[in-house]
């Protein structure tokens, strides 16, 4: 299993997600909040999770580092300002919202089981490994960092 290790990029890991979540829903019933609640929320947690994405490619471009998430470490600079306050990982946080808007449109809870399909895989096989090597290549500093600002929210 270690052979996954920062192989597949995160987004397709969503993409897989979204889809089992999709076979999930046609499988059960859904839980009926409606159009009223259902279109509100799940646009409320797209623009969330989008706002997310943004921050974090926008953080990562102003430092001048890689965003290539197979390839950590080509990473130039430790991004710790900005959305990098509030979660080490705010780009898999935006993904984790845009499934979570994702459940909440096809309105079933089953749904649910690929944001912790998601969240596990990219822990896993994306985060551990990627702070593995962050730690390597900026020490001390990113220690203090990982110890200041949680891995998710």
């Amino acid at each position: 299993m270690a052979t996954l290790a920062l192989k597949i990029p995160p987004p397709v890991i969503a993409l897989l997600c979204a889809g089992a979540m999709y076979a999930l829903a046609e499988t059960t019933m859904p839980y009926g909040l409606g159009p009223v609640w259902t279109l509100p929320a799940a646009i409320t947690l797209a623009i969330i999770g989008i706002g997310f994405d943004l921050a974090g490619l926008i953080a990562f471009r102003r430092h001048h580092t890689t965003i290539n998430p197979l390839h950590p470490e080509k990473t130039s600079s430790l991004v710790t300002s900005g959305i990098y306050r509030i979660s080490r990982n705010p780009m898999y946080v935006g993904m984790a919202l845009l499934l979570l808007a994702w459940a909440v449109t096809l309105e079933s809870p089953a749904a649910l089981l690929g944001i912790g399909a998601f969240i596990a895989y990219i822990t896993h096989f994306q985060i551990i490994p990627e702070e593995s090597l962050l730690a390597q290549h900026f020490g001390a500093d990113f220690e203090t960092y990982r110890q200041r600002v949680r891995r998710w929210l």
